[in-house]
């Protein structure tokens, strides 16, 4: 199994349209103020479904939201391709 986490934007996200709080981003979502803070905070991941719903809110693509973080060591080099 591929190991790894997603993190988020959504905050700066949040600030730079109107510093909209996570109750608005809620609403126009159709999900809790918590939902967006246990998202936000990344203890939830979002169904497939809202996390689109979010990047709709903000006009942006869903990998400017949302990025996958795989488990590999980021400082490792893989070296050349054989």
């Amino acid at each position: 199994m591929m190991e790894g986490t997603i993190s988020n934007q959504i905050r700066f996200l949040r600030f730079r349209n109107r510093e909209m709080s996570q109750a608005e981003l809620g609403l126009r979502v159709g999900v809790t103020r918590q939902t967006i803070a246990a998202i936000e905070a990344g203890k939830y991941s979002p169904s497939l479904d809202t996390a689109f719903r979010i990047a709709q809110v903000f006009n942006v693509p869903l990998g400017e939201v949302f990025q996958w973080n795989s488990g590999a060591n980021p400082g490792a080099n893989p070296g050349p391709a054989s």
